[in-house]
């Protein structure tokens, strides 16, 4: 049985204001969490983890059938904790390795935005620019995916202020949030 995360923080206005905040954590990811156990209950589903769920329903494992709506689900599960997980008050500009890792691949950090930004759009709500690590090309799989699919870890960068955020759904990049 899924839950719905704790959020680490009460707010990240004036960034994302507590109201919107509130709607896609307690009403939309909500959603997907209700929906989800409602689809696996007494299922082979029932008792595996996230990520064993969204292999096993994409098809992507040899003599698993494709299950849509428990992928579905389950990505947009995974795709929300990544994305609630990774953000904290305050936050700051990349620096250090971080911003010349930008520097040397984009030239500046307003191209790596426009670059990230424009991948993230492209991309709807797995894989996300943001589930990869900033030095590692960002997927040109079919959407909806998941770096599961292809045996990567997913990650989120949760205690770090240092590095550019998408929002999963709408590619909004969030800088230092």
């Amino acid at each position: 049985m899924f839950t719905l995360i704790d959020l680490p923080y009460k707010s990240l206005a004036p960034v994302i204001s507590d109201q919107t905040l509130s709607f896609h954590h307690g009403k939309h990811l909500q959603a997907y969490v209700d929906n989800l156990n409602k689809l696996i209950a007494g299922t082979a589903f029932e008792g595996k983890s996230l990520e064993e769920i969204i292999v096993l329903s994409s098809g992507a494992k040899a003599g698993a059938e494709k299950v849509p709506a428990v992928f579905n689900n389950a990505g947009q599960i995974l795709n929300h904790e990544l994305y609630f997980l990774q953000f904290a008050p305050g936050g700051s500009v990349p620096a250090g390795s971080l911003a010349a890792q930008i520097e040397k691949q984009w030239g500046s950090l307003e191209a790596f935005q426009a670059a990230f930004e424009a991948k993230g759009v492209g991309l709807f709500g797995s894989p996300s620019p943001n589930t990869l690590a900033p030095t590692t090309p960002s997927p040109t799989g079919s959407s909806p995916s998941s770096p599961s699919m292809s045996g990567s870890t997913p990650t989120t960068w949760s205690t770090r202020t240092d590095v550019p955020r998408t929002c999963t759904n709408c590619g909004r990049l969030w800088i230092g949030v």
